[in-house]
């Protein structure tokens, strides 16, 4: 049944990210990615309220929030994951660690979008 559930909150943040993203941007009329922002920057938020009202509140159960993050959150942005990982790391004052992620995971991504781009050249 989690499985299920998980699944279905995907599709919801899925279409989410769609339609809001598609919003902002239409109504942004800019070549800047604003509607991807938006998204990353609602979701952002939306992990920390569904964290902090499960972790200390206990207003969302366990169950609950697995669903909501893993599988909403999950489909509409992985940048809130992202954050909240290095955001854990610099609340736990591991600099080093968080900045490290922050390079890491752009860098090598943007290294890897690329390399993806010379791939599907050479197919």
């Amino acid at each position: 049944m989690k499985i299920l559930l998980i699944a279905l909150a995907g599709a919801a943040g899925t279409l989410a990210r769609y339609w809001i993203g598609g919003l902002v941007q239409r109504s942004s009329g800019s070549g800047f990615p604003w509607g991807t922002f938006a998204v990353n920057m609602i979701g952002c938020f939306l992990f920390g309220l569904v964290w902090s009202l499960a972790e200390e509140r206990m207003a969302i159960s366990a169950e609950a929030r697995i669903v909501i993050l893993v599988g909403f959150m999950g489909a509409m942005t992985t940048f809130s994951s992202f954050i909240f990982e290095t955001g854990s790391l610099m609340r736990d004052s591991q600099w080093a660690l968080a900045f490290g992620n922050i390079a890491i995971e752009n860098i090598t991504g943007l290294l890897l979008l690329f390399l993806g781009f010379a791939a599907g050249r050479l197919l």
